[in-house]
């Protein structure tokens, strides 16, 4: 099981944001396996059932970059490839850019320039212009050996072919992640919008005050307010 080298990497890396934008609780070792399994990738452990996506998929980003966990980087990167349309990203998008370690910054770089024909991302494109190797040591020679990894030969992140593994059947689909995490499932309803995470906590949590749906999907108190009268209408 994977355990980070300290939090303090972690915790230190996302500086003072908005509520809108927090990741107050920042997931490690056991915790971000689970979420990521409840997220339908391929861990061997029992799922996490509706973690926030955003605090999910950072979090794993920062693991894969700075405490080299390629197994959960890989696995990220072909979630990203199948699910990136049911993303925040506003919101991710300012968490990223944010961040104080370059190494993960580098990646979303890599990402956004792959995602070209999405211009969500296009803001993310100039985080860094410095190119860095995934592999901290030994890079040229696997290079050399096996070659670039195709998905981020023409962009700033220097990945060998091999380092991580890409295979079918290491993410579940979004018809599948759909049924299994409640949040996703209102965003493909709904749209990826903070009105479906909403929408989501209540449904799990009809006592919920706007003030907690706030603050459990980072959405502010003004649209927490108004998707709990939705609800309630509809439950009337």
């Amino acid at each position: 099981m994977w355990t980070p080298r300290s939090r303090t990497w972690l915790v230190g890396a996302i500086m003072g944001f908005s509520r809108q934008r927090a990741c107050p609780t920042p997931m490690t070792g056991d915790h971000l396996v689970g979420a990521l399994a409840g997220l339908g990738m391929a861990f061997a452990v029992t799922p996490i059932p509706d973690a926030n996506i955003e605090d999910t998929v950072l979090a794993a980003s920062l693991a894969g970059m700075e405490d080299d966990d390629y197994r959960i980087l890989g696995l990220l990167v072909a979630w990203l490839d199948d699910h990136r349309a049911r993303l925040l990203a506003d919101r991710l998008i300012h968490l990223v850019s944010d961040l104080t370690t370059p190494r993960t910054r580098a990646l979303w770089q890599a990402l956004a320039l792959r995602w070209d024909d999405d211009r969500r991302w296009a803001r993310l494109a100039t985080l860094t212009s410095e190119p860095i190797d995934l592999v901290r040591t030994g890079s040229a020679f696997l290079l050399g050996r096996h070659g670039p990894d195709p998905r981020f030969a023409t962009t700033g992140l220097i990945v060998p072919a091999g380092v991580l593994r890409h295979r079918p059947g290491d993410v579940l689909t979004p018809r599948q992640v759909a049924a299994q995490h409640r949040a996703y499932r209102y965003r493909v309803l709904m749209g990826s919008g903070y009105r479906a995470d909403l929408w989501a906590a209540l449904e799990g949590d009809p006592s919920l005050t706007a003030s907690d749906l706030a603050r459990r999907t980072y959405a502010s108190f003004a649209t927490a307010w108004q998707v709990k009268r939705d609800f309630a209408t509809l439950a009337a």
